[in-house]
C-alpha cells in the first residue's frame, strides 16, 4: 500500500510512519517529493490495518497497490525513473543507445569497437567477459581480463560499462569494472543473483527471459528494487516461439504494455531480438516508434570472425548509420538522443 503524507507534513510524522510501518514487519520505501512524501508499505501478502495509519498524523491517504509488483508499478510512482549511468542521463525524454561486441575477444577488438561506436553516437559500451552459452564448448569470455579491457576503453572513451554478471559470487569483481550490472535472459529468474544486485551500488539492466511473461519481467525487477536498488532498466530481446525465420521473435508490443505498467526504463535489443544483422536496424527503428527509452545493439568490428553471435552484429558503419536514422525516428515522437559526453 502507498501512505501519502499531507504536503508540509513534518519530519518526525513521517519518521513515526515509518516506524510504525517497520513495526508491522513491512518494509518502508519512501519518495521524498516537492510537495509531499509518499511512503511504500511493503510486505509479504498478508494482510494489514490500514486504518491504523490514516489516524496518524501528517498522513493524508492510504492507497492499496493491485498490482503483484509493488515498487516497480506506476501506482508507486506516476512519474518515469531517472537517474544518471556514469554522465549519461536516462530519462523519458532521450534515448540511450548501448553497443559493442557480444564478447571481449582481444583488447584491439574491443578498443576497435568502442572508439567506433563512441564516435557513431553511443552513449555505454557492452562488452561480454563472462558468457553463458548452450554449449560448454563455445566461447565462455575472457573473465577478468575482459573486465580489465572494458576498465582500458571506458578510459579512452568515457563510454560507461555494461556486462553481464551471472553468479552472485562475481558481483563484486564485476562491480569493481562495470558501472551496469546486466542480468541475462537465463538469469531473468534467478531469485538469489537479482537479490544480490539489488544490495549492489552499480545500475542493473534485467533482460526478458527466453519465454518469460511481462509480469514476470516485471517481478524480476521487483526482487532488485525491494533490496533498495532504485536504479533499474528493463529490456525485451525477443521471445521464443514457433517462429523460426529469426533467432527470436521480438515482441514490439512489450514495449508500450511494459512503460503503461511500470515507471522503469525500458530498452530494446533488436540484435538477439532478430539474430540477423538485416534486420536490426529495422527493429531498431520500430523500437524507437513504439517509446522504447533505449537501444542495446551489438556492434564488431569483423563480424565474420567473432567468436560469439557475429551474425547478429552490425559493423560499425552499419551502426553509424542506424544511430542516424533513429535519432530521426525519436525525433519524430518527441524525444532526442541523450546528450553525448
Amino acid at each position: 500500500m502507498l501512505i501519502i503524507m499531507r504536503p508540509g507534513a513534518r519530519k518526525v510524522e513521517t519518521q513515526a510512519v515509518i516506524a510504525r510501518i517497520e513495526s508491522q514487519g513491512l518494509a518502508a520505501h519512501p519518495i521524498y517529493g516537492e510537495e509531499h512524501t509518499v511512503i511504500g508499505a511493503v510486505g509479504d501478502g498478508r494482510p494489514v490495518n490500514r486504518d491504523q495509519f490514516i489516524l496518524m498524523d501528517g498522513v493524508d491517504r492510504v492507497v492499496p497497490i493491485s498490482r503483484p509488483f509493488k515498487l516497480a508499478s506506476r501506482e508507486f510512482s506516476p512519474q518515469d525513473s531517472a537517474f544518471p549511468l556514469n554522465g549519461v542521463s536516462i530519462d523519458p525524454g532521450h534515448v540511450v543507445i548501448i553497443a559493442g561486441p557480444c564478447s571481449v575477444e582481444s583488447r584491439s577488438q574491443i578498443l576497435e569497437a568502442a572508439h567506433a561506436v563512441k564516435e557513431a553516437g553511443a552513449h555505454a559500451l557492452r562488452g561480454g567477459a563472462f558468457k553463458p552459452r548452450t554449449s560448454p564448448y563455445s566461447f565462455q569470455g575472457m573473465g577478468e581480463e575482459g573486465l580489465e579491457l572494458l576498465a582500458e576503453a571506458r578510459e579512452q572513451t568515457g563510454l560507461p560499462i555494461v556486462t553481464e554478471v551471472m553468479t552472485p559470487e562475481q558481483i563484486p569483481l564485476i562491480a569493481k569494472y562495470a558501472d551496469m550490472l546486466q542480468i541475462g535472459a537465463r538469469n531473468m529468474q534467478n531469485y538469489s543473483l537479482l537479490k544480490a544486485v539489488g544490495e549492489c551500488e552499480r545500475s542493473v539492466l534485467i533482460k526478458r527471459g527466453l519465454s518469460s511473461t511481462i509480469d514476470e519481467l516485471l517481478m524480476a525487477a521487483e526482487y532488485v528494487l525491494s533490496k533498495g536498488n532504485r536504479r533499474v532498466v528493463l529490456c525485451e530481446r525477443g521471445i521464443r516461439t514457433f517462429e523460426t525465420a529469426t533467432r527470436n521473435t521480438t515482441d514490439i508490443n512489450a514495449i508500450p504494455v511494459i512503460k503503461s505498467q511500470t515507471h522503469l526504463p525500458v530498452i530494446l535489443d533488436p540484435s538477439h531480438g532478430t539474430g540477423h544483422w538485416e534486420y536490426v536496424t529495422a527493429i531498431a527503428r520500430a523500437g524507437i516508434a513504439a517509446g522504447a527509452d533505449g537501444l542495446m545493439i551489438e556492434v564488431h568490428p569483423d563480424p565474420d570472425n567473432a567468436l560469439s553471435d557475429g551474425g547478429q552484429s552490425l559493423k560499425p558503419e552499419r551502426f553509424a548509420e542506424m544511430v542516424l536514422q533513429v535519432k530521426a525516428i525519436a525525433e519524430a515522437v518527441g524525444k532526442k538522443l541523450a546528450p553525448i559526453q
